[in-house]
């Protein structure tokens, strides 16, 4: 299982005072060092975090793999079209949300993603479609010829702080498992952090996370290099699971 670390939350720090650090930059050659096999970025309409200019930088120094994530709109696939990133993955996104709230609606929105999916595969774009544990949409996400879902992990996450975290995790794993029977590539992402990460790890069909915040945030206080160097471990041996 890879792990790809989203480092938007390095840009957050920098944007908050509008400055020229911390580098997104050279917190993607940190990440790459410590053993991270991807790097993944939020390119978001309002460019709250990542700017244009991060992306260019990134698409040249980027050792492993890129991936952008953003909404399937007109701007985003001709700045993807552009850049030519390793990987696109499709998210909904509102202006007015703190953090990506939940899975693309595929089967509502099924023309346009499907315009977009083509455009980014003619490009010579790896496309994932960041989804809901929900057969529905990655049945949608199969018929529209993605060839990766990312499975939206977030509900789990929520669960593991009080709630039926093994019923969620069921969700994803039956999600994963029915992804993968499609010929399709599964990732997944969203919420995880070092004390749920076991649990996603025992789900074989996964190939890669995305990690973000978590991962900063331990970073402020070990260090970036650490921090990854420390999920990168979970993630090859998961602890034992508690019982529920």
């Amino acid at each position: 299982m890879r792990l790809a670390v989203n480092i938007d939350h390095i840009a957050t720090i920098r944007e908050a005072r509008k400055a020229d650090e911390p580098d997104p930059v050279a917190a993607a050659m940190i990440c790459e060092l410590a053993g991270a096999q991807g790097i993944t970025v939020h390119l978001r309409g309002d460019r709250r975090h990542i700017q244009d200019r991060d992306v260019e930088l990134l698409r040249r120094t980027v050792t492993t793999h890129l991936n952008i994530e953003m909404a399937a709109t007109t701007e985003m696939v001709r700045i993807a079209q552009t850049i030519k990133p390793e990987q696109v993955t499709l998210v909904p996104e509102r202006k007015d949300e703190i953090t990506t709230e939940g899975g693309l609606d595929v089967v509502l929105h099924s023309g346009n993603v499907e315009k977009v999916v083509d455009q980014l595969k003619d490009a010579r774009i790896d496309v994932s479609i960041f989804v809901d544990p929900d057969l529905e949409q990655i049945r949608q996400c199969h018929k529209l010829r993605a060839p990766m879902i990312e499975i939206n992990t977030g509900k789990f996450a929520d669960a593991w702080k009080g709630g039926d975290w093994q019923k969620e995790l069921d969700k994803i794993a039956t999600a994963a498992r029915a992804a993968k029977k499609m010929g399709m590539v599964v990732l997944a992402g969203h919420g995880l952090t070092y004390r749920n990460i076991d649990a996603i790890a025992t789900v074989p069909e996964i190939e890669e996370l995305n990690i973000g915040h978590s991962i900063i945030s331990r970073a402020a206080l070990v260090g970036l290099d650490a921090a990854v160097r420390e999920m990168a471990a979970l993630m090859r041996a998961p602890r034992r699971l508690p019982s529920n």
